[in-house]
């Protein structure tokens, strides 16, 4: 089975619900050169982060990954109450500071305000079955990242297609350059014999003529880089059919498919093949700039 060519955009989503009300897990992720995962758990779930963020390693290489865990309260349990044991330690206190002459008086609005005398019902959903809370969270959370992980092969595929259409262009200008390179010795040397017909009406010895031409053949024989592109061609065909993770190694060879291109450019001694080069080296910048999208 051929494995999938990954993108590094997409988003998932899932949730749960229980007596502890509804846990929702979104996950979504953009391009990014390494694996970059944030992730924003509630009060009171911070020790599922660990195994959150390993259930995200297993399944990404590359991109940065943004986790947000949600939480709600039961239906019909929202609502505020009061410690009343611990309003009125606060109160004892207060007392005691002004009966003194130390503090003013304080009001009830201001005792209310004090930390842990109102208490939000949703405000600690994790003391209400902890374990099914935490089984529920690590559920979503593994359906979310299948979502995910959807996404982004749904990107992979079409970008398969995108860069298969980008090397078959560079492959069938690859034979163009090919061709020409063909056709290169040749060439040289009639435009040698035509330049110095022109100016030794003499002619020239036909020796010279040979040696001058085999020189310059030499100097603009690209049949390296041609097989060197013929190779590059066959391993990025490889790399996208074997599947992610595989962008970095497409990037590199990107590079490689430029530099074969600019050499064939700078050696280019026939308009045909600088034209060749010219386009191939558009084609290989169309290529790396979707690669940049690849796992």
């Amino acid at each position: 089975m051929t494995a999938a060519l990954s993108g590094m955009t997409g988003f998932g989503a899932a949730n749960r619900s229980g007596p502890f009300g509804e846990v929702s897990v979104e996950a979504r992720s953009v391009n990014g050169k390494g694996l970059d995962l944030r992730l924003r758990l509630p009060s009171g779930l911070d020790a599922l982060e660990g195994p959150i963020r390993e259930m995200a390693r297993t399944r990404f290489n590359r991109g940065s990954v943004t986790v947000t865990v949600s939480l709600s309260a039961p239906e019909g349990a929202a609502g505020v109450r009061i410690d009343a044991e611990r309003l009125e330690l606060f109160a004892k206190a207060a007392f005691e500071l002004s009966n003194t002459g130390r503090a003013a008086p304080a009001t009830a609005g201001e005792l209310l305000a004090l930390k842990g005398v109102v208490i939000a019902d949703d405000a600690e959903p994790a003391s209400v079955e902890p374990e099914a809370l935490a089984a529920a969270t690590t559920e979503a959370a593994s359906e979310a990242f299948a979502g995910l992980q959807a996404a982004r092969e749904a990107e992979g595929a079409a970008l398969a297609e995108i860069l298969e259409e980008h090397i078959s262009e560079i492959e069938s200008l690859r034979e163009e350059a090919a061709s020409c390179a063909g056709a290169l010795p040749a060439a040289i040397k009639a435009r040698i014999k035509a330049k110095f017909d022109e100016l030794l009406p003499s002619g020239l010895d036909p020796e010279r003529l040979e040696a001058e031409a085999a020189a310059l053949a030499v100097k603009a024989d690209v049949r390296e880089e041609l097989d060197r592109l013929k190779a590059h061609i066959a391993e990025a065909r490889k790399l996208i059919a074997a599947g992610s993770p595989c962008g970095r190694k497409l990037d590199f060879l990107s590079q490689e498919f430029n530099r074969e291109a600019n050499t064939l450019c700078s050696k280019a001694a026939d308009p045909e093949l600088t034209r060749a080069g010219l386009a191939m080296k558009a084609a290989v910048d169309r290529m790396r700039e979707q690669v940049q999208n690849v796992e």
